[in-house]
């Protein structure tokens, strides 16, 4: 279309938007500090029936980026402001952001104007993010004694609604300053500083005798606030430029919060236009090829690796399982803390497509969905299970509005009181349409109704979480659990979709009481030790499931397909609610049993077996129908995404990964200790004293709270220590043991990976001096870690002994990677690896910038053993290939010592691996501790 200038503007494809929007929301994540756990994404287009120019699907697919957390009882709730109160701007400053949000939001994209598009655009600051969020952990820390008397997000409409919405929420009214409010660009006219919506602000309400506590806690993280007003008892909305010496509003707020009129909305109903489906003479290898490789389907490493998944190292289960680490996990699950068995658990349903053929039948399988994923959890009971509703539709379009009608009445009315389940959260997109113009004249993609569901619930125990991985060892069986019943409905699935039709039958949630069953059966057979391995059935059918569960554990799986009815095709490709379940040969008649009587009796199959070579053999009536091995089969279900990854990131990273998956003989990530990783070798200390260790961090640096519980497991008292407070000299590195720089972004590594962070220690006389008496002690000890790595080798000119340390560059891939990667322990003086030299053991890295230059030969540092960790493949072979070195490193070095051992430095995360349940894979046999706890009790035993 084209733009106000005359001249054509383009609109960005839909492989530009998966190829550079998540980039976006992975970085912020990652810069914020909050794990990317699970995800979703759906690739829909097709044409609506006798229609060249009108299709059903995304033209911009969707993404959903969220997270969860808790909260303190005492700081639920609001508290009344009282008058006097100051009201406080958080965070900013104030830039032309989001004023052509609600205009832009509810028109058709391609629709607007090239200004109204640009005032939409969302700019994102995850780093002042960062700060804010440090001062309001400050006041959290607090409890019931927190500065903070009320607390708002500024989001739609910015100011001219959350300050409003804070003082009215109270009874109150309030007299307000404009100018006071932090603002980057001082040609805002008044109504674009109230009205616009930049982001990482928040409206605070606090006692004016908390002024000084808060303004302390804002002052040591960098972080911007501005008090610009004050509560007052007449709810009157009074704001004050003294720049133009007028009110720009001055209102009561009982005009501004009066009641509107009801929107009233015509909606007819209209027939889906849909077409029987026909499968004749389709070739099942060909089938197979086409599901597996269908983007829904297929691989999401493209999505996955870019998100730092171990950060907070509360991190129990993330996406990728197995020594093999395939993303095929069902749920996320958090720990509720670092001594927790108990945590949270997070999943996602969403049967967009079949909106086509049956919008309600859509949003009941959206929710049931979530709670098949959400089952491989351990969770008390359903009951527990709350929802968060993400709606998304093309309002005004010929049908939908009834559709969503009918949708959310089934969803809110029927489906979640049946299954006595709340959603107390949800937004709302109703724009969901595009329109351009291309050689063949106008075109219109519009969105079937789309709900995505995410689940969330209390965890009893995050040990018990199940995953797809098959497990070997003895005899086992494949169960399927069909809540379809037999009914095998393909309408909508991707078996249709592959073949370009959606037919007019779509799979549905028929009785609420069969889910409540599958449900509680399933807690009930893990809470047993029953289950082996689980995953639930959704887009690709059981070919899919059964294909994942196989590429997972590199197991083998023969299929026998004669309880499903004589039809291979339907049986294998519906994708009717259900999971596969591996039990035990010897449990499988009592599990079996167990089910059928929980009401499943119509639901329960036998399937197949599980077996030791890695094929997949499909057999109906004795036949056998299909045979391929995992070889074969997993790379057609890989390279959408290698072929994602090399158009967008390093080509030959790209697809050194891709290769590595052919490679029947890889035997994955495992464990080889030097040392017995249950000797608690610190326990003798820990009775004596606690040597304080700094937990240094500077503003960006996220990863310090892991950091102190792992060292405070070791007997050390964890000292959070902000570089603003040696600057100012508040604190003093004297009266300290030992110090740790931890992970994250230091100032947004705008200057450089940990650049800024030392150069504000070398260029600062205060803080140069204190560093330099620290290192100089003969009694002290440091580690450098990702971002705190970074920075300590730029202070190698004041440590002794690291004049052999490197400058740490972008990665080979060219991107952020999230990774569990292999290292081996090098023989070396580092004081932090004494009695681990030789031991091989996954670990945790999450960085962009870790590609180790040097100013020497890297031989020459190996042969003077100041190595200490090098990066090993899966072999256990030191290596440069990717992504067993992720980031391209000489000699797989990624930890390095000083002469005399006292100071260490490495981009792995060990304290995000203490504690066995931090390991995305471990060892069965590990216990509590995983094996980098030794390295935290090593530097106890050296203190004394």
């Amino acid at each position: 279309w084209e733009g106000n200038n005359g001249k054509p503007k383009r609109i960005a494809s839909a492989l530009e938007i998966m190829l550079q929007a998540p980039l976006g929301s992975a970085a912020f994540n990652n810069e914020f500090g909050r794990p990317n756990l699970t995800g979703y994404f759906r690739s829909f287009e097709q044409p609506v029936l006798d229609s060249r120019t009108e299709f059903r699907g995304y033209h911009k697919p969707i993404m959903i980026a969220g997270g969860m957390g808790n909260i303190r009882p005492m700081l639920v709730q609001k508290q009344p402001i009282p008058v006097g109160a100051l009201i406080i701007i958080l965070g900013g400053p104030t830039m032309l952001i989001g004023l052509g949000g609600g205009a832009a939001s509810s028109q058709a994209s391609g629709a607007g104007a090239e200004e109204l598009d640009f005032a939409s655009v969302q700019r994102e600051n995850p780093e002042m993010q960062r700060r804010c969020q440090e001062v309001i952990n400050h006041c959290n820390s607090l409890g019931e004694d927190s500065p903070i008397i009320s607390i708002h997000d500024i989001g739609a409409g910015g100011l001219s609604n959350a300050v409003p919405e804070i003082i009215h929420d109270c009874g109150r009214g309030g007299q307000f300053q404009l100018r006071n409010v932090q603002n980057a660009d001082k040609s805002l006219s008044p109504m674009q500083i109230w009205c616009n919506e930049s982001q990482e602000r928040y409206v605070i309400a606090i006692k004016p005798e908390s002024l000084d506590l808060f303004s302390a806690f804002c002052e040591r993280e960098h972080c911007l606030f501005a008090v610009i007003g004050e509560a007052t008892e007449e709810q009157h909305l009074a704001l004050d430029d003294e720049w133009l010496g007028d009110k720009p509003v001055d209102m009561p707020l009982s005009i501004l919060f009066g009641k509107p009129p009801k929107m009233h909305r015509t909606a007819n109903r209209v027939p889906p236009k849909t077409k029987a489906l026909d499968f004749t003479g389709i070739d099942l290898a060909e089938a197979i090829k086409r599901v597996l490789s269908f983007p829904v389907v297929a691989d999401k490493s493209f999505l996955i690796h870019i998100g730092d998944r171990s950060i907070t190292g509360l991190v129990a289960r993330d996406q990728l399982v197995g020594p093999w680490q395939v993303p095929v996990a069902d749920v996320a699950v958090t720990a509720s803390g670092f001594y927790a068995l108990t945590g949270e658990a997070m999943a996602m349903g969403e049967r967009a497509p079949i909106a086509v053929v049956d919008a309600p039948a859509s949003g009941r399988m959206a929710i049931a969905e979530a709670l098949t994923n959400l089952a491989t959890a351990r969770i008390d009971s359903l009951r527990d299970v709350k929802l968060s509703a993400n709606w998304m539709a093309a309002a005004g379009y010929n049908g939908e509005d009834a559709a969503l009608f009918d949708t959310v009445k089934t969803v809110g009315l029927e489906i979640c009181p049946a299954l006595e389940i709340a959603i107390p959260v949800g937004k709302d997109s109703l724009s969901m349409k595009t329109l351009w113009q291309d050689n063949g004249g106008d075109k219109a993609m519009t969105a079937p109704l789309s709900l995505v569901v995410t689940a969330f619930a209390p965890v009893i125990d995050i040990s018990q979480t199940l995953t797809p991985q098959l497990q070997g060892g003895e005899d086992s069986v494949l169960i399927l659990i069909d809540l379809g019943a037999g009914k095998n409905r393909l309408g909508g699935s991707v078996l249709a979709q592959v073949y370009q039709q959606m037919g007019n039958k779509c799979p549905d949630l028929d009785d609420p009481k069969l889910l409540k069953a599958f449900f509680e059966s399933i807690q009930i057979l893990n809470s047993q030790d029953k289950l082996l391995a689980y995953h639930d059935r959704s887009d690709g059918g059981l070919l899919a499931t059964v294909a994942e569960m196989m590429f997972a554990g590199r197991l083998g799986v023969s299929l026998t397909l004669d309880l499903l009815g004589d039809n291979v095709i339907d049986g294998l490709f519906n994708e009717e609610l259900g999971a596969v379940l591996q039990v035990r040969q010897s449990d499988c008649e009592e599990v079996v049993g167990f089910l059928q009587q929980a009401g499943l009796i119509d639901c329960t199959f036998v399937i197949g077996q599980v077996i030791t070579a890695p094929y997949l053999t499909i057999s109906l009536a004795g036949k056998m129908l299909y045979s391929a091995s995992r070889a074969e089969l997993q790379p057609l279900w890989s390279e959408v995404s290698y072929r994602m990854q090399a158009l967008r990131d390093n080509p030959e990273c790209a697809k050194q990964q891709f290769e590595r998956i052919s490679d029947n003989n890889d035997p994955g990530l495992h464990a080889h200790v030097t040392f017995d990783i249950n000797d608690d070798i610190s326990a003798p200390f820990i009775s004596l004293t606690r040597p304080k260790i700094a937990i240094l961090r500077e503003q960006g640096v996220n990863g310090h709270v892991e950091m102190a519980a792992a060292f405070e497991r070791a007997g050390f008292t964890s000292v959070d220590v902000h570089m603003t407070d040696i600057i100012h000299g508040r604190v003093s590195l004297q009266a300290f043991a030992g110090l740790v720089a931890c992970g994250g972004f230091s100032y947004g590594d705008v200057l450089g990976a940990g650049g800024g962070w030392a150069k504000s220690i070398l260029f600062n006389p205060r803080a140069r001096d204190e560093f330099s008496a620290f290192f100089q002690r003969t009694d002290t000890f440091a580690l450098g870690v990702c971002n705190g790595c970074q920075m300590m080798s730029g202070l190698k000119a004041i440590i002794p002994g690291a004049d052999h340390w490197p400058r740490f560059l972008r990665n080979t891939s060219e991107q952020f990677e999230a990774r569990v990667a292999l290292v081996e322990v090098q023989k070396s003086p580092s004081i932090l690896f004494a009695g681990m030299e030789g031991s091989r053991m996954p670990v945790a890295i999450a960085h962009g910038e870790g590609r180790a230059e040097f100013d020497r030969d890297p031989a020459s540092i190996f042969d003077a053993q100041l190595i200490a960790l090098s990066y090993v493949d899966n072999y256990g072979r030191v290596t440069t290939d990717f992504p067993a070195n992720p980031n391209g490193s000489p000699y797989g070095i990624t930890g390095l010592t000083t002469a005399d051992g006292r100071f260490t430095i490495m981009m792995p995360h060990p304290e995000r691996c203490f504690r066995t349940l931090q390991n995305s894979w471990h060892p069965k046999e590990w216990q509590e501790y995983g094996a980098w706890m030794r390295l935290f009790r090593n530097a106890r035993v050296w203190v004394d």
